[in-house]
């Protein structure tokens, strides 16, 4: 089923496939609806799983050209969405950008969701200070990278921060990258110049930690078996656990396991559900 949905200052277009517990997936970076689509092959025989375009990526348009989008705003987005969809707590896998929106979720709507398995959330915030700063330095210079030599640049130099190196990234049979050709331009473009910003200020701090520890959200952090132990997403991983009081799971593959490895990820998601 494909559909859309109005909300404030956007159009969501989302889809729903399979039969079973709702299961949202959350994407990272400019990934959208159909970015993991072959882990959610081995999934849809059990749940019930809804991806979407963020606004501003693909097919969900902004009420207002040229607009970029908050976290907040990202956030209202999920909550209406699941409201459209179900009315009993759902699942949720939330990747990189797709984990900050979660945790944010289960903190204002803790009734929507009963479990989130939150990969590599990428927020600075969690870190120690000097770890936060020069994180923050870091994604700044990567969109001035952008603005200077060009999005294919920009979109190299994420991989570095986040420990993905396309000529050595292992993949399992079945798996299905997308070429990084003309056609994923406009939502890196999008994620470089709004999202990424979003994410530079993203932050969770002590209190808020302890509310979710207290809170009814089942919350798994995650992160991937191969990503390098000192890329700022992984510690990211680390700090969410030690904050949470949780172990800290690992998942096939690295930042993008959900693609370099769609059946074992699914295999090992299935497990946390």
């Amino acid at each position: 089923m494909q559909a859309t949905l109005a909300v404030p200052g956007a159009t969501l277009y989302y889809e729903l496939r399979g039969s079973g517990p709702l299961l949202l997936v959350a994407q990272s970076g400019e990934g959208d609806a159909n970015r993991s689509d072959a882990m959610v092959d081995h999934l849809v025989d059990t749940y019930t799983v809804v991806t979407y375009d963020r606004r501003g990526l693909s097919r969900s348009v902004l009420g207002e050209p040229g607009a970029g989008a908050t976290l907040d705003e990202h956030v209202d987005d999920v909550h209406r969405l699941l409201a459209e969809v179900t009315d009993r707590p759902a699942l949720m896998l939330g990747c990189s950008m797709g984990a900050v929106i979660g945790l944010r979720l289960a903190a204002r709507h803790p009734g929507q969701l009963a479990t989130l398995v939150a990969h590599e959330p990428a927020i600075p915030g969690l870190l120690p200070e000097a770890e936060r700063l020069r994180t923050r330095a870091e994604l700044d210079e990567m969109r001035a990278v952008f603005e200077r030599d060009g999005w294919i640049a920009g979109v190299k130099r994420i991989g570095e921060l986040l420990g993905i190196d396309p000529a050595r990234q292992e993949t399992e049979p079945g798996a299905r990258l997308a070429p990084l050709d003309a056609s994923r331009e406009a939502n890196f473009d999008f994620f470089i110049r709004h999202d990424a910003l979003t994410m530079r200020h993203a932050d969770l701090t002590p209190a808020e930690l302890d509310a979710l520890k207290a809170g009814p959200v089942r919350i798994v952090p995650a992160a991937g078996h191969t990503t390098p132990r000192t890329v700022f997403d992984y510690r990211c991983a680390e700090q969410l656990a030690a904050g949470l009081g949780a172990a800290l799971t690992h998942f096939p593959g690295g930042h993008n396991g959900n693609i370099t490895h769609p059946k074992g990820f699914a295999e090992v998601l299935r497990g946390h559900l």
